[in-house]
């Protein structure tokens, strides 16, 4: 599902070149869970932007699903990105003067009404099947009386139940972590990463986590360590 070679990230800082990732490689097989692991600063981050095609490398290569990364336009990337990718963000990165119903049925409608269950966006049949869609995601991430709320009457937990929710809405193949806990307490914490690794087993979809947390990672069928930009060792971690 993913692959990367090589990966080497350089930015110029003060007019001297920065490297912030050393030739990075890793594969993600389809319904594979990966942990990215590392301190702050060590290019985790960095990382997930260039798997996902939201920056470009300086040197590597990363196929997504088969698609050669570096061979797409921006555009194309982005078309990609909406196709099969979903995001699950530290801060949420909900919209804050929509509905928690509103926020999962955006990316639905934006790709024309969802898959499976809308077509046309524009007509009121696909809006109908887009808020049924949305309504059903937030039920299964345990929100199901919560839809009419904005974010700000939602706490920490809920609102990043809601994120989570808004990243499956399109049934993406590949779904993108960046820290999604770091906002909440532990006990909230494990409550999310529980949820996602119930979703990656039970839709299949492949997940990439990154995380400085290594009771975390641990959830984790593999884990790529990183320290000062490079891989130090990879290793498996419970099936």
């Amino acid at each position: 599902m993913l692959i990367a070679r090589n990966l080497t990230k350089v930015y110029q800082s003060g007019g001297r070149p920065l490297t912030v990732l050393r030739e990075v490689s890793l594969e993600v097989e389809a319904g594979g869970f990966l942990a990215v692991v590392g301190p702050s600063g060590c290019g985790k981050t960095t990382l997930l932007g260039l798997l996902a095609g939201l920056d470009v490398p300086t040197a590597g290569t990363v196929l997504l699903d088969g698609h050669d990364l570096a061979a797409l336009s921006e555009d194309a990337r982005a078309r990609l990105r909406g196709e099969k990718v979903g995001f699950v963000f530290q801060t949420f990165q909900l919209i804050p003067t929509l509905t928690a119903q509103e926020n999962v049925q955006v990316p639905i409608e934006l790709a024309g009404g969802g898959r499976p269950n809308a077509r046309a966006a524009g007509s009121d049949g696909g809006y109908e099947a887009a808020g049924r869609r949305a309504r059903e995601l937030l039920a299964r991430v345990g929100l199901a009386g919560r839809g009419h709320h904005y974010p700000a009457q939602l706490s920490g937990g809920e609102q990043q139940r809601v994120a989570v929710a808004r990243a499956f809405a399109n049934e993406p193949r590949i779904l993108f972590a960046d820290e999604p806990t770091g906002n909440l307490d532990a006990a909230t914490g494990a409550r999310i990463i529980e949820l996602l690794v119930e979703l990656n087993r039970e839709l299949g979809t492949t997940l990439v986590l990154v995380t400085h947390d290594p009771d975390l990672a641990a959830h984790a069928r593999t884990t790529l360590p990183l320290l000062d930009g490079a891989v130090t060792a990879p290793s498996a971690s419970a099936p």
